[in-house]
Parts: C-alpha cells; sequence; structure tokens
C-alpha cells in the first residue's frame, strides 16, 4: 500500500473493533477521518465490496488494493 493514510486506516479497521462496526454500516464515515486521495477512496470501498474489507486478511489486501490503487492513479 502506498500512503501512510490508507495504511493507517486499514490497521484501524482492523484493531479496533468499533471502527470496525463503523465502517461496515457508514464506510463513508470512517473514510473521512483519514487524508485519502479520490483513487485510495475507490480502492477501499472496491476492495470492501469486492472481498469484505472487514473478513480479509492483510495479503488479500495487499493484493488487491496494490492494482486497483495503480488502475486509478494518473499516469506521469
Amino acid at each position: 500500500m502506498k500512503s501512510k493514510a490508507l495504511q493507517e486506516l486499514v490497521k484501524q479497521i482492523f484493531s479496533d473493533t468499533k471502527t470496525k462496526a463503523q465502517f461496515t454500516s457508514d464506510p463513508d464515515s470512517i473514510l473521512s477521518q483519514f487524508i485519502l486521495t479520490e483513487q485510495e477512496k475507490r480502492a477501499v470501498l472496491t476492495t470492501h465490496a469486492k472481498l469484505g474489507l472487514i473478513t480479509s486478511d492483510s495479503q488479500q489486501l495487499e493484493a488487491a488494493i496494490n492494482p486497483t490503487y495503480t488502475w486509478h492513479s494518473p499516469t506521469p
């Protein structure tokens, strides 16, 4: 995962049951607490929709988020 904010978001979702429950019921309320690019937000929401972010392990997440993040990143 590229950004510290994205790493922190995933870490908090996995380590804090309150955050995990809130993310499950209202992902935008948690996403708004982190300084994420639109591409990162889409990657998290897409991964959550496809894999169930809460039930995925970190290797599944990294494998899913990295390509999604890259696909949505602007090319230099």
